[in-house]
């Protein structure tokens, strides 16, 4: 069988490219690692950052939506998954003081060109984005849960999925409603992650 051989350049790029991988995976490991406990202002915990991560890129997501970005710990556990598949993220917060060091964190582990990070309120925000996604993590007010599901919904690929934070949460507002609701349509398949016990529910559509 005759072997394909490749050009001397094409080999020198998937080399760089390797070494780039490398060097952020590196460099994102040693920031969690260096924060690690840190991570308070409503931040998710470490287990349901990685569940996140896996998720994209399980699925090989590119276009992310994050609804509630706080200092930004799940959103680099997002990028840095998105940062695999040549995907992007834009990430939502409303408070000027966590979305400002959600943007030094992002900057500092190298993810900053990955995230479109914005601020304001989702309220507005969400639903004038054009879309379209194929992964969304919402983890804002919980009672805007099934609002933000509704206004994102046409705008949600095929394949693509839907999760929501703190869904297994005693008394965690409307994260029962919203889940309920989904688990009741025909084209979603609904599962919850227990993680850290929060509970992530995923909601990926099947057509």
């Amino acid at each position: 069988m005759r072997l394909l051989k490749l050009p001397p350049v094409v080999c020198l790029l998937a080399a760089v490219a390797a070494a780039s991988d490398a060097t952020l995976d590196q460099r994102v490991q040693a920031f969690l690692q260096q924060k690690q406990g840190t991570w308070h202002e409503w931040n998710v915990p470490e287990q349901d950052g990685r569940i996140l991560h896996d998720l994209v890129l399980k699925h090989g997501f590119t276009r992310a939506l994050e609804i509630g970005t706080s200092t930004g710990h799940s959103g680099i556990w997002i990028a840095w998954a998105l940062s695999r598949t040549g995907g992007h993220l834009t990430t939502v917060e409303i408070d000027r003081g966590r979305h400002d060091t959600a943007v030094a964190n992002f900057r500092e582990v190298g993810l900053l060109d990955r995230i479109d990070a914005r601020l304001g309120d989702a309220h507005q925000v969400v639903p004038a984005l054009a879309g379209p996604f194929d992964f969304v993590f919402s983890d804002a007010d919980k009672e805007w849960y099934l609002q933000y599901f509704k206004d994102l919904e046409p705008k949600l690929t095929k394949g693509g999925c839907f999760t929501a934070h703190n869904v297994l949460r005693s008394g965690g507002g409307g994260a029962a409603e919203f889940v309920a609701y989904v688990k009741s349509l025909p084209n979603y398949r609904t599962e919850i992650e227990t993680g850290s016990g929060e509970g992530i529910s995923v909601s990926c559509k099947l057509r």
